[in-house]
């Protein structure tokens, strides 16, 4: 993955003419929050071993947890 050049950054900002920091941090967490969101939904999805919303096997020979998992 690239990182995003400062330079970029930069721009972002004075096109969005922010009046604080506040309005920036505000702004950079709105655009990160969906990716964060997915990332951490996917690494939940592979500790866990399924998806949200798959329901696993209830076989008792099976090694699988009879859990069911809802969303968040």
């Amino acid at each position: 993955m690239e990182k995003v050049p400062a330079e970029m950054m930069r721009e972002f900002v004075r096109s969005q003419k922010f009046t604080s920091t506040d309005e920036v941090m505000t702004a950079m967490k709105n655009m990160f929050k969906d990716i964060l969101q997915e990332v951490m939904e996917c690494e939940l999805a592979d500790e866990l071993g399924y998806e949200k919303s798959e329901r696993t096997s209830n076989d008792e020979c099976s090694n699988k947890s009879k859990n069911y998992r809802n969303g968040y």
